[in-house]
């Protein structure tokens, strides 16, 4: 099956280079959606792509967040013909070595193969522990607030099967922080779709700055909150 990782950048430029040849080294197409960066990253990725036809990219005028970055990425490798279509950050917080294990799974059988911290096996690396918790309980209240099964809803390190990403349509999403990774999980859950999570190891970013911010999370605490009261409403009503 033909496999595309789709990278989101911003201001990722020291990363750009190596992330690509990690990809590559798999023999996997990569898509490297750019939201603008200032620092000059939309062009390495151009000067990458010029010496690799496997090698796309995607130009946005502005950050716009990371949900509607995946969506358009996503749209594209549609359209680029991927049968598995991969999220995975630019920092190397997501060791390019597992990607093989996701897509793996999905060729398996799953419908979307997640990089998961918190099953068995999985792990957080350098971050300190008011981060650790904060994950961790966000986690248990999208579990709590939405019924997801998943472990890891918040991971954004995964593997779609393409029929996955035109059914649950991620154009639709609501999110444009991180919850978007949940409202994704959550909406293949709700598809009836099979996910499998796949025990990963999370390292903290070694170059450049995290892109999490108070807005973010504060966004992804009042979908999931909104949510969840709108589905338990529902099921009283019915």
């Amino acid at each position: 099956m033909s496999v595309l990782v789709i990278v989101p950048t911003y201001n990722e430029r020291e990363n750009i280079a190596p992330i690509a040849e990690a990809v590559r080294s798999h023999g996997y197409s990569l898509l490297i959606v750019d939201d603008g960066s200032p620092d000059g990253t939309g062009q390495v990725a151009d000067q990458l792509a010029e010496s690799d036809e496997s090698i796309h990219v995607l130009h946005r005028s502005e950050k716009q967040g990371l949900g509607p970055a995946y969506a358009a990425g996503f749209q594209r490798g549609l359209d680029l013909g991927a049968e598995i279509l991969c999220e995975m950050d630019a920092d190397f917080s997501h060791d390019p070595a597992d990607l093989p294990r996701l897509v793996a799974a999905v060729e398996a059988g799953a419908d979307l193969a997640i990089g998961s911290r918190y099953v068995p096996g999985g792990a957080t690396v350098g971050w300190p522990w008011h981060r650790r918790f904060l994950s961790k309980a966000g986690n248990i209240y999208a579990a709590m607030m939405l019924g997801i099964k998943v472990k890891d809803s918040t991971a954004g390190f995964r593997a779609f099967r393409d029929t996955t990403i035109r059914k649950i349509e991620p154009s639709h999403c609501e999110a444009s922080g991180y919850g978007f990774q949940i409202e994704m999980a959550w909406n293949t859950e709700k598809a009836g779709l099979d996910i499998v999570e796949v025990p990963i190891t999370f390292r903290d970013r070694m170059v450049g700055e995290s892109k999490m911010d108070r807005r973010i999370a504060i966004e992804a605490i009042l979908l999931v909150t909104r949510w969840g009261f709108t589905r338990v409403f529902r099921r009283n009503r019915s």
